[in-house]
């Protein structure tokens, strides 16, 4: 996966196709002071900013037609401390070269989400996260925070440090300032082993509470207009490490699900009455395996096949009662969803406008490939995430405003009031923030 960036017309689009951004003028800061020097050459200007990673946001989160500032020059490991267990990470580095490096120290991070091209600034953000039953979301992992404010000055933040900032800025969307660079807590490197296994919709369903209670991460993903999943278990291991071979590892994670998916998607595009039949192909394709690597290798995957997602954070005693509603919906609307639906949890966090803030929350993502028709799909699976509170994913497509999010987000205000001491003049403010947090 790589980020698709400005051509020679000076538009910038984003990964998923979806989004398209023609800024005035675009900067590459080589250290946090060319950047404070940006933002205030930005604000004499009279001209907005706006911080873009590698676009995997599928909302118009980081667009603007000021100045777009592209992070990679601020990119490598600051420091490693392993008295306190932290690493401290410029903003525009890529979690994979996180990820790699932490390991060579012979460390990793707790959790992470199922993809690394993402910076991690753009991924702490727009809260990307992966499942866990007790460790949440990358920015729950983050132990302190440097941004550029409004004024061009450069402030730190952490739970002693600035701790009102620090509580709303490590799911901030940009409205706050521009991160130039992240504290997370590390642990020592170990090891997970990995159970992926097909099973009966209705049977995952019936036992979701009890997969979730027995194992650290659980996810899993039905096939629509089927009633079969896919399920993944990972726990930690005590070894040893049995990762999968390249043979079977190219052979199910390249040529199965990037390969041959993407050849069923360009089938189903042409020919949407094939979907059905193509979705129980696919369903039955991917054979069980148990596997045991160091937590990146395991977590992660490579996504090659380009789409468009919506997720809604539901609260997670609701999620079996809404994929039953959104299982229902779609077995009687005639749509043709090539796409699965992927299925995960995280525990409820302190994070201001964290999807998980003050809530256990079960995850359920809808997607479609790129170029196909998504509204009908996204607008019939958005009315049943909402009757129950869902809360979207802040980078993914949705259709809510700041109305809504005052409703669902006790803390709503508590962000809102930040942004006014912050950013008074909305130097950081484009079309999107303006429609979720409201002038």
């Amino acid at each position: 996966m790589s980020s698709t960036t400005s051509v020679r017309n000076g538009t910038w689009r984003n990964w998923g196709g979806n989004v398209v951004a023609r800024p005035a003028r675009e900067v590459e800061p080589a250290s946090v002071e060319e950047l404070a020097s940006e933002v205030r050459r930005a604000a004499e200007d009279g001209l907005k900013v706006k911080a873009v990673g590698t676009g995997h946001s599928f909302t118009s989160i980081a667009t603007t037609d000021g100045v777009l500032i592209r992070p990679q020059l601020l990119t490598g490991i600051r420091a490693v401390d392993r008295e306190t267990m932290t690493v401290t990470v410029e903003a525009g580095t890529p979690l994979k070269r996180v990820n790699v490096a932490l390991a060579r120290e012979g460390l990793s991070l707790t959790n992470m989400g199922d993809i690394m091209e993402q910076t991690v600034s753009g991924a702490t953000s727009t809260g990307t996260h992966g499942t866990g039953r007790d460790s949440g979301s990358l920015a729950a992992q983050v132990k302190g925070l440097e941004l550029v404010t409004a004024d061009g000055s450069v402030m730190t933040c952490s739970a002693e440090e600035n701790p009102d900032v620090f509580a709303a800025a490590r799911i901030g969307l940009g409205a706050l300032g521009v991160i130039t660079a992240i504290t997370f807590a590390v642990e020592p490197l170990f090891l997970l082993t990995a159970r992926e296994e097909p099973m009966p919709f209705e049977k995952v369903l019936a036992d979701f509470d009890e997969l979730w209670a027995e194992n650290e991460h659980f996810e899993f993903y039905w096939f629509p207009h089927t009633g079969s999943t896919n399920t993944k278990r990972n726990n930690r291991s005590a070894g040893p490490r049995r990762p999968v071979g390249p043979v079977a590892g190219w052979f199910e994670d390249e040529f199965l699900s990037n390969g041959v998916f993407q050849a069923a998607q360009w089938v189903g595009r042409a020919v949407p009455a094939t979907v059905p039949a193509i979705a129980r192909i696919s369903s039955r394709a991917l054979s069980a395996r148990t596997y045991t690597d160091i937590p990146y290798k395991v977590y992660t995957s490579p996504r090659r096949v380009r789409f468009v997602e919506m997720e809604y954070a539901v609260p997670r005693e609701a999620v079996t009662e809404t994929l039953r509603e959104l299982k229902a919906t779609v077995d009687r609307s005639g749509l043709r969803i090539s796409f699965p639906v992927e299925v995960r949890t995280a525990p409820a966090d302190d994070i201001t406008l964290s999807t998980a803030s003050g809530r256990d929350s079960a995850y359920i993502a809808v997607h479609m490939a790129k170029g196909t028709a998504y509204q009908a799909y996204f607008t019939a699976a958005e009315r049943i995430f909402t009757a129950y509170e869902g809360r979207p994913h802040w980078g993914k497509v949705h259709t809510r405003d700041a109305e809504y999010f005052a409703s669902v987000y006790p803390r709503f205000g508590e962000f809102t009031a930040l942004r006014d001491r912050l950013d008074p003049n909305r130097l950081f403010q484009n079309d999107y923030l303006r429609r979720v947090l409201g002038s």
